[in-house]
């Protein structure tokens, strides 16, 4: 019986028989290209569907599975999207950089983010977000971690989730002066999940040992 290709990013659709291959696009921002280079694999491989995802990737769905390793290796370095374990994904809002109502730099920040976790091994799926702004359009409020830009610095949330069981984001410091700072901080958190080895979400560690236990444990 099929299944899933985790370690490839390959996730098995419907029909129990064709693969939906995810493309890494950091933040949502792709070059032309890439674009170009996606199109002409969605049409050499007549895939049945090339969808924008909610965790700002791309995917080209309905590929046989013998097809799965030549798509993944022709899309080089953007191919194979992490999947299981790991951090899933970063998104990231436009902030300052392009949108009228951002506070900060949500998309350097993100970036950041991104280069230094995305893929990362941890006890269990781990998703991020960054908005420039208390608007939230990244949805930081259903993000295992998160940072949250307004006029004097950042907000860092954690513990949010969505699914069967959804679960809002707590803050857990307010006001943290710079970029720098804030990540620092999102480092602390992500090396302290990595280190209980709990088989579950960041958010239900917090919720069964307390938020103020654990701000102690991180900062």
């Amino acid at each position: 019986m099929k299944k899933d290709m985790k370690e490839k990013g390959a996730v098995l659709q419907r029909d129990m028989q064709t693969y939906a291959v995810k493309v890494h696009v950091p933040g949502g921002f792709v070059e032309p290209e890439t674009l170009r280079r996606i199109a002409n694999l969605a049409e050499r491989y007549e895939v049945q569907a090339v969808k924008l995802t909610s965790a700002q990737r791309i995917a080209l769905i309905g590929l046989p599975e013998e097809k799965v390793d030549e798509v993944i290796a022709a899309l080089g370095d953007c191919g194979g999207a992490a999947a299981g374990l790991c951090v899933r994904y970063v998104k990231i809002c436009p902030g300052k950089m392009y949108c009228k109502r951002g506070q900060q730099d949500s998309v350097e920040a993100g970036l950041e983010m991104d280069r230094n976790y995305y893929g990362l091994s941890v006890p269990w799926k781990f998703k991020m977000g960054v908005s420039g702004c208390p608007n939230d359009c990244s949805e930081v409020c259903i993000k295992d971690l998160g940072l949250v830009g307004k006029p004097g610095g950042w907000d860092v949330f954690v513990g949010g989730n969505g699914g069967s069981r959804p679960r809002l984001a707590l803050k857990l410091i307010e006001n943290v002066p710079s970029r720098e700072e804030a990540l620092a901080v999102a480092d602390r958190v992500i090396a302290w999940f990595r280190s209980t080895e709990r088989s579950c979400r960041i958010g239900k560690v917090i919720g069964e040992m307390g938020l103020e236990r654990f701000r102690g444990e991180v900062l």
